[in-house]
């Protein structure tokens, strides 16, 4: 079993969340009433969907982390799932996603875009200067 197959299989009995077809269309997703909030496109790769305030908020903790890319502008950080730590912090900060939308708001106006995956963006070192 796979680090990603592994935390889907946890994610997948927390009663706020439903699996889902990714509006991607690459791999598998777990979504709340809010939304999409996680897309496992590989066997290592996952997006997971924040607001903006929630990734500025928490940019500066998660910058040093080796597993975490923040692609400035986007609403969703990518993980990289190398060791079990790394899926302890993906369940923490899905914990996160899902309390970020009444805790951070982003601005009513502004849409939520596609993930990381979408962007072309993947697994890139992104600047975190903007943060």
């Amino acid at each position: 079993m796979t680090l990603a197959s592994r935390a889907l299989a946890q994610l997948a009995t927390w009663p706020d969340l439903r699996q889902t077809a990714p509006s991607c269309g690459l791999g598998r997703a777990l979504s709340s009433v809010q939304g999409e909030i996680v897309h496992f496109h590989s066997e290592r790769d996952v997006d997971l969907h924040l607001t903006d305030r929630a990734v500025r908020r928490f940019a500066k903790d998660l910058k040093g982390s080796g597993a975490i890319r923040i692609v400035p502008g986007s609403q969703w950080v990518t993980l990289r799932l190398d060791a079990a730590s790394d899926v302890d912090l993906l369940l923490t900060l899905v914990s996160v996603a899902l309390q970020a939308p009444q805790t951070w708001p982003d601005p009513a106006d502004r849409p939520v875009v596609g993930c990381n995956d979408q962007r072309g963006a993947g697994f890139v070192k992104a600047d975190l200067s903007g943060y």
